[in-house]
C-alpha cells in the first residue's frame, strides 16, 4: 500500500444509496486498481469483526471491500433469515457499486454465501477462498443441540439471540463447575 491509502481502521464508513428498502454499509481499501476481494462474515460478524492484520495485509496489492449486510451492524433492512437472501443481499451491494467481477473470502457462515454467490452468478466471481466453512447443510456438519435449536425457536432478533446464548453458556458453565470435583 501505498502511504496514502486508507487502510482498515482508516477507511470510513461509506453507504450505498438506499435498494429495497436497505442502506449497506462498507468501507473500501487498499489498492485503486484491480479485482476487489469482497469480505463476508460468519453470523452475528460485522465488517469491524476482521482482523486489521489481514485485511491490511491482504490489501497491499488489490482492493478490499468490507460490509455489513442487510440488517447487521450500521445497515439498514430487515436480518435475512436465510443462506439464499443473504446471497441476494450481497449481489445487490455488489450491483449498487457497479461491480462486475470480484473475489470473495467467507468466513464461517460467509462461505455459505460465498458459494451461493458463485451458483447465484458465477460469471460475476474470479475466485473464491473459503475459511472455516463447510457446504451449506453439508454431510458431516453436527446439527444444533436440541438446547440451541429451542433457543433459536424462541429468538425474534440477533439482540434477543446474544442473550439466550449468554444464558445457555452461563447455565453450561455452572453445570460444569458443579461436576467439577476439581474446582
Amino acid at each position: 500500500m501505498t502511504e496514502t491509502q486508507d487502510t482498515h481502521q482508516s477507511a470510513r464508513t461509506r453507504f450505498t444509496i438506499e435498494a429495497k428498502g436497505v442502506r449497506y454499509a462498507y468501507r473500501r481499501f487498499g489498492e485503486e486498481t484491480g479485482v476487489p476481494l469482497l469480505f463476508l462474515q460468519h453470523f452475528l460478524g460485522t465488517m469491524d469483526n476482521w482482523d486489521p492484520a489481514v485485511t491490511d495485509g491482504l490489501a497491499e496489492n488489490r482492493p478490499i471491500i468490507l460490509f455489513d449486510s442487510a440488517g447487521i451492524g450500521r445497515s439498514g433492512g430487515q436480518t435475512p433469515d436465510s443462506v439464499a437472501e443473504m446471497s441476494r443481499h450481497a449481489l445487490a451491494f455488489v450491483d449498487l457499486l457497479g461491480l462486475t467481477n470480484v473475489d470473495l473470502l467467507g468466513f464461517s457462515l460467509g462461505g455459505f454465501v460465498a458459494q451461493q454467490i458463485a451458483l447465484d452468478r458465477p460469471s460475476l466471481v474470479r475466485k473464491i477462498i473459503l475459511a472455516g466453512t463447510a457446504p451449506e447443510g453439508g454431510e458431516g456438519l453436527a446439527p444444533f443441540s436440541s438446547e440451541v435449536q429451542a433457543i433459536l425457536a424462541r429468538v425474534k432478533d440477533n439482540q434477543s439471540f446474544g442473550e439466550a446464548v449468554l444464558k445457555l453458556a452461563i447455565a453450561s458453565r455452572a453445570s460444569a463447575r458443579s461436576s467439577n470435583p476439581f474446582s
